[in-house]
């Protein structure tokens, strides 16, 4: 592990993994533009290079369709090859992103942005029924292990992934598959007595709820949804990620009726679901009760970021919104942050230390992109941001990096060390948290060096 030196203040070296960041996180206040720069080229390197690289065009599924999701730490195809919508669309987006970002890759990009588009309005959208189904086998068909069985946070992805298609590719298709989407989402879905979503349901779109009989009730266990929620209930995680998909439809269609949705899920977001002293409470009742659980800082810092995009659609940059933001990446690094090491643990509790250390991949994504956001925004006011994201950005490649086959590990240990054998596909981990954040940050840092 690299040590901070305490006094001199030494040039940033690139290195074939990254930045060598010979500079103590105190030593350069404010940063130069040539320290942003060098940090910019070290990130979207490694993007380009050790994440999107391995991903494609291997995980292009050419002759089923849609994008394989299973591969071995090594990269060798793995044998899990199920075809969910969550990663579908997450595939799909990044694509369509890459297309819009990367001039030089635009031409094959926007094709796998339209091979992705293509398996989603085919296979995963229900002609029968309407909406997506949430996962089919690998051959695109209705398997007994997932039913017929939908969710708001399955839709939600399918939602932000064809808006990004139409941006992308400004095919009419992409669009009138996201308008399709909204429309299931807010006829079967949409709780008009006490606002937001009911989130499972079955094929004809009936919410699944406790007295509910004969549905499919597919889920993660008895009892609990495909993401891990008792039927009935409603989850912080599929309310941000309408939040996101929300946000990516209406920047693409400025509907009134996507804005009034936009806004209602925006404030309960901001006003219901994250709390002082800067936590999400995960779970809730139908009228919106919260029941106590653990504090998720990945998603606290997700959050963050989802927030401030949300506000900048809708005009609403204010003074509260930044306050609750800000308060969110704050309490992560007050309760589940590494001072030492850097990186953000798994989950804690609102006035305890973290008892889930590990280091997940998405979380230390999340994180590099809201404290670099929060430096952006603050930075004026503190160093403290800009510190931790050094920090950050040195675990990160120093041990959540597979420098050797490529990707991030799913997960390291408080120490940074990587249980063997992790796959590096899975129908959870795609290139979605690390390529959205890898791509912000580039993107805001060479802003910052203007």
């Amino acid at each position: 592990m690299r040590s901070w030196p305490i006094l001199a203040v030494l040039p940033l070296v690139v290195t074939a993994h990254g930045v060598a960041l010979g500079l103590h996180p105190r030593a350069e206040n404010p940063p130069t533009p040539a320290t942003y720069q060098r940090l910019a080229d070290a990130v979207e390197g490694h993007w380009r290079r050790e994440v999107l690289a391995v991903w494609f065009p291997r995980c292009v599924d050419m002759r089923r369709g849609g994008f394989s999701p299973s591969f071995h730490e090594d990269w060798t195809p793995g044998e899990q090859n199920d075809k969910t919508l969550v990663f579908q669309s997450r595939m799909t987006w990044v694509c369509a992103q890459v297309a819009m970002k990367y001039p030089e890759h635009k031409p094959v990009y926007l094709g796998y942005t339209r091979h992705g588009l293509d398996f989603l309005e085919t296979s995963l959208w229900d002609r029968q029924e309407g909406g997506f189904f949430w996962g089919l086998d690998e051959s695109g068909k209705i398997s007994p292990h997932y039913g017929t069985g939908k969710h708001v946070y399955g839709v939600a992805f399918a939602m932000y992934a064809t808006a990004a298609a139409y941006q992308a590719t400004h095919d009419p298709r992409a669009l009138d598959l996201a308008k399709r989407a909204f429309a299931w989402l807010d006829r079967h879905a949409h709780d008009s007595l006490h606002g937001g979503y009911y989130e499972a349901l079955s094929r004809n779109g009936e919410p699944i709820l406790p007295a509910t009989r004969d549905v499919d009730r597919m889920g993660a266990a008895p009892g609990l949804d495909f993401i891990g929620t008792k039927y009935g209930y409603k989850s912080m995680n599929s309310h941000i990620h309408l939040l996101e998909a929300l946000t990516g439809l209406y920047t693409v269609w400025p509907d009134a009726s996507v804005g009034v949705r936009l806004r209602e899920v925006f404030h309960l977001v901001r006003d219901r679901i994250a709390v002082e002293p800067g936590c999400l409470n995960l779970y809730f009742t139908p009228d919106w009760r919260p029941l106590p659980d653990h504090d998720s800082f990945g998603h606290d810092v997700e959050t963050a970021y989802l927030l401030l995009e949300a506000a900048a659609a809708l005009h609403q940059d204010d003074p509260k919104t930044a306050a609750v933001a800000r308060s969110l990446v704050d309490h992560a690094l007050e309760w589940g942050w590494d001072e030492q090491r850097g990186g953000f643990y798994d989950k804690g509790g609102a006035f305890s230390p973290a008892h889930g250390r590990d280091k997940i991949w998405w979380t230390e994504a999340e994180g590099l992109n809201a404290l670099l956001l929060m430096h952006e925004r603050f930075g004026s006011q503190t160093p403290r941001y800009f510190e931790a994201f050094l920090k950050q950005w040195d675990f990160i490649d120093n041990f959540q990096a597979d420098h050797r086959h490529g990707e991030w590990f799913e997960r390291v240990s408080a120490e940074g060390q990587p249980p063997p054998g992790q796959a590096k596909g899975t129908i959870w981990k795609a290139a979605y948290h690390n390529g959205r954040a890898l791509m912000n940050v580039a993107e805001m840092l060479r802003r910052l060096a203007r």
